[in-house]
């Protein structure tokens, strides 16, 4: 991966014209913001071959169920190319780059459905050339960003209402970094302050990664819309005095059963939502569902390097050899959930009949608004 620094102040004129895409294809290469920086420096990393890609996935460069997704399409057209110069099977190879991208992040279901569906490229075009095969990966990859772009901003519309107006609690970075350039949950934040709702969001800082207090305010504080930041354990402080009228999350996985796999913390905050009587909500796209399993912790957990429990920012902050450990995801069972909003329509409880509905294009105009 090569690197390209750029201060805060070229990131802020970016603003001033809207938000900020998550990656970008451009000359052949997939440009990446790398997060690991944000707020303090405005960087792009740029990945010329999968490996590199499937190293930005695991390393957290790129981040966000949507946004790894997309990344890993691009990343797929990167080793059809790598195979058709070196004059190998690019057919016959392409699975082994599959694979190498699958094994970057086991948990999000993204990653896997946008590489098998690059993969079902291969089946629709069986009679292309190499060279022709490249060029259908590259336009199925690009029509996967786009798709993205759209699906977000679906998901905000039909979120958007269900916001009272007030606080509203996030958890983690659901943003334009998360997706292509728009956002889940806080898409619906977006649309619902773009509709006038006078909206406070109360965003956690999301220990260990600090993706809520890095990343989801400096994308609000860009667009001017009002947050306050807080730690993870004070949640149950402003819920207690009020100031939240709802909780609306992402997902990195959503089982047929309407568990949800998301962030570590979501499970805690979900369980403080029903004790205040407080609506929590999912906000994912149906490429997040996973109706092959039937509950969540029939997901795989990843598990992170403990250095990001033990240090902040590099810099160490607990005793040397202390034992860690550091999941990266929690499972919020359906029964603490308030409603799944997708690009689709809002699936409320029991979520087995509407997610299966989803799944079903001919039957998605039954889905609720």
């Amino acid at each position: 991966m090569t690197h390209a620094s750029r201060g805060m102040g070229s990131a802020g004129e970016e603003q001033h014209t809207g938000r900020v895409r998550s990656l970008v294809w451009r000359d052949g290469a997939l440009h990446l913001i790398d997060q690991r920086h944000l707020p303090l420096a405005f960087e792009t990393v740029v990945c010329r071959t999968a490996a590199e890609v499937a190293d930005a996935i695991r390393s957290m460069v790129v981040r966000g169920a949507p946004a790894i997704g997309a990344a890993a399409a691009y990343g797929m057209v990167l080793g059809a190319r790598e195979l058709a110069g070196r004059g190998a099977d690019v057919r016959g190879g392409l699975q082994e780059v599959a694979n190498l991208l699958k094994a970057a992040r086991p948990t999000a279901v993204n990653l896997f459905w946008a590489v098998d569906r690059m993969l079902s490229v291969l089946e629709r075009w069986p009679q292309l050339s190499d060279e022709e095969l490249v060029d259908k990966l590259e336009a199925e990859a690009s029509a996967i960003a786009d798709e993205d772009a759209r699906t977000c901003r679906a998901i905000g519309a039909h979120g958007a209402e269900l916001l009272e107006p007030g606080g509203v609690l996030t958890h983690c970075n659901t943003g334009a970094l998360a997706t292509v350039d728009y956002g889940t949950a806080l898409g619906v934040i977006r649309a619902a302050h773009a509709a006038g709702k006078q909206i406070h969001v109360y965003a956690t800082e999301t220990r260990p990664f600090l993706q809520g207090a890095r990343l989801t305010t400096w994308e609000l504080l860009q667009e001017g819309i009002p947050v306050t930041l807080i730690t993870d354990n004070m949640a149950a402080y402003v819920m207690a005095q009020g100031l939240v009228k709802s909780v609306i999350v992402g997902a990195d996985r959503i089982t047929a059963n309407g568990d949800v796999v998301n962030k570590i913390g979501t499970y805690g905050l979900a369980v403080l939502a029903k004790e205040h009587g407080i609506p929590f909500y999912v906000a994912a796209p149906v490429s997040t569902l996973d109706l092959n399993l039937k509950h969540g912790w029939q997901v795989p957990i990843e598990e992170r390097d403990p250095k990001e429990v033990t240090h902040v920012l590099g810099r160490r902050i607990a005793p040397e050899g202390v034992p860690v450990i550091n999941p990266a995801f929690d499972v919020t069972p359906n029964r603490y959930v308030t409603a799944i909003i997708t690009e689709h329509g809002v699936v409320r409880p029991p979520f087995e009949e509407g997610l299966a509905r989803l799944a079903q294009p001919e039957k998605r105009g039954a889905t609720s608004a």
